[in-house]
């Protein structure tokens, strides 16, 4: 699993509670200034800073498509910086603020120290963090973040339709309150369609909770074996090795973040998706419509979360889900509701 699936889920605590090496920098600016410039763009001008190496990372080009959607919206023009270390990190941050784009727009926690300082000396560049925010707040630094919790809701829900046992559990990271966001939501939604529905939550832990794969798999095999057939992977890098113990006992899991169904086909039922797209093209248009210095919370109303069951192609997307129509007709009635506030879900790490 890329390691943006594990920070992101490290991301939910700091949430809620820079560069390549020089040649590669240029290079990669270039390259995207080439793209942009084939637009004949004049207007507006973006930077978009990753953490990791895009590739075929789909969480880190969601974010690509949201930059180059808002370059073409302004008649713009747009650069992605892709980082792979923290050094690279702070130099591509550097290279963007010499830069003076219009906005420059960031993915994850990694940046939050960086940005507070490049904020305070630079204060007339507007600057976006997606999926993290500064400790402090600037003017010129609004953030974007996600209510995961809901999303999680309704993957719950899916569990406790599909579940022929009638117990449905979670392997999280930690038992922490802002890491409870994957997994309480998770059995409140299987008991909002099954009332009956025993739930549990196994948590990793040790040294290395969001890359241990063993223990994440131990973790899940200890559900396994007291019948618990759905199981929400919430285990950052440890994912995997909850969809190989579900696969092995012929039960079922769900992913988070992005579409994982294909490393587990006919295991993984369905996805709790982070839209970044949709986080960096509104986080702009706010920016530039005036509106800064704040942090802007994307739910299932704002189209930020979603599940894959939900989107266009779930039919190609090798999830589980796909099969079950007419569990994805009640899911769409508790997103409605939740969207119209008839229906509120609980966070666990609200203060």
């Amino acid at each position: 699993m890329p390691r943006r699936h594990r920070r992101s889920l490290q991301l939910a605590a700091l949430a809620t509670g820079a560069a390549l090496l020089a040649t590669a920098c240029n290079a990669a600016a270039k390259k995207d200034d080439s793209a942009a410039s084939a637009s004949g763009g004049s207007g507006k001008s973006f930077t978009l800073v990753t953490p990791d190496a895009v590739g075929q990372n789909e969480f880190l080009k969601l974010a690509v498509t949201g930059i180059e959607s808002a370059a073409k919206q302004h008649d713009g023009t747009q650069k992605v910086y892709e980082s792979t270390d923290t050094a690279s990190q702070q130099q591509n941050v550097a290279a963007a603020v010499d830069a003076k784009p219009d906005v420059i727009v960031l993915v994850g926690f990694e940046f939050a120290d960086i940005v507070a300082q490049q904020a305070e000396k630079n204060p007339t560049q507007q600057f976006l963090i997606i999926d993290a925010c500064t400790a402090k707040t600037y003017q010129n630094v609004s953030c974007a973040v996600f209510r995961e919790h809901e999303g999680v809701y309704l993957a719950g829900a899916e569990a406790g339709l599909l579940s022929k046992s009638g117990k449905v559990g979670a392997v999280d990271v930690l038992d922490t309150p802002q890491f409870r966001r994957y997994s309480d939501p998770f059995a409140a939604g299987a008991k909002k369609v099954a009332a009956k529905t025993e739930t549990s939550t196994r948590f990793v832990g040790g040294q290395s909770p969001f890359d241990d794969s063993a223990r994440a798999k131990e973790q899940a095999n200890t559900l396994l074996a007291k019948g618990y057939d759905q199981l929400m992977a919430a285990a950052a890098a440890g994912n995997y090795g909850v969809f190989e113990a579900a696969k092995a006992k012929g039960a079922f899991a769900y992913g988070v973040d992005v579409n994982q169904c294909p490393s587990a086909p006919g295991t993984v039922v369905d996805n709790v998706i982070k839209r970044t797209d949709v986080a960096v093209e509104k986080g702009v248009e706010s920016v530039l419509g005036g509106t800064t210095g704040t942090t802007v919370s994307y739910g299932l109303k704002e189209g930020g979360i979603s599940l894959t069951g939900l989107e266009d192609g779930v039919d190609s997307s090798k999830c589980v889900i796909a099969d079950h129509k007419d569990v994805l007709t009640k899911v769409e009635a508790l997103r409605d509701q939740i969207v119209s506030g008839e229906l509120k879900v609980d966070d666990p790490a609200a203060a």
